[in-house]
């Protein structure tokens, strides 16, 4: 379970990379799975522009705030106004967490629809304390086997996120880190061991391939 991991030369070369991904993906077809995040904002518009027609794929979210989708801190608001909005055709399913319902309810709905669901891709971030999606450093929703998406209480918001059982099963994962903020994480996350302290470790393609796009000032820890 290695990773591929690629350095560009500058965070817009990064972002480049993870959109021609993204756009290929969608001209196949299949189950993608996105993220929100300030990072791939741009990434999202690029793949937009390099491949427009998105109607043979179903999109998924690999987790949500539990906000209304127009509220400006859901992930849904961000993909709607980077990608979905700048489409010709549309995709055949959007998959949304309806974070607008308690966190709970919310994500009992996800795991439903989940279930014998493969994904073809995810495109993941790591935050500055090496989470991915909301699977934050040592929280108990590292540790389920069984359920496809849980509600995780945090402090600010409650959140749904995909788990780890999911995520593995995805045919290509592909994270997207820039800036020198995440290089500690982007270090822990592909340079070290697996821990739960820093969940990044955890999420690789337990039969594909897994990606990191990465600018030099996120690699900077890296031997690469």
């Amino acid at each position: 379970m290695d990773v591929e991991l690629r350095v560009a030369g500058s965070a817009d070369a990064a972002r480049r990379e993870a959109a021609e991904l993204l756009a290929e993906q969608a001209a196949r077809g299949g189950h993608v799975a996105v993220s929100g995040g300030s990072t791939p904002g741009p990434a999202y518009e690029l793949a937009a522009r390099l491949e427009p027609d998105w109607s043979r794929t179903e999109l998924w979210f690999a987790d949500e705030r539990c906000v209304a989708p127009t509220d400006d801190r859901a992930n849904y608001r961000l993909v709607r106004e980077r990608l979905l909005d700048r489409l010709e055709r549309p995709p055949a399913a959007e998959h949304r967490v309806r974070g607008e319902l308690a966190a709970g309810r919310a994500a009992n709905e996800y795991d439903a629809e989940l279930r014998g669901v493969a994904l073809d891709l995810v495109l993941l971030g790591i935050g500055s304390d090496g989470h991915t999606a909301s699977l934050f450093p040592n929280d108990a929703a590292l540790g389920e086997e069984e359920r496809r998406a849980v509600a995780v209480p945090r402090a600010d918001v409650e959140r749904v996120t995909m788990t780890l059982p999911v995520l593995r099963e995805a045919a290509a994962i592909a994270f997207l880190a820039t800036g020198r903020d995440k290089a500690d994480a982007v270090r822990r996350a592909f340079g070290g061991s697996e821990s739960p302290a820093t969940p990044a470790s955890l999420v690789r393609s337990a039969a594909g391939i897994t990606y990191a796009f990465l600018d030099r000032e996120a690699a900077v820890g890296l031997r690469v």
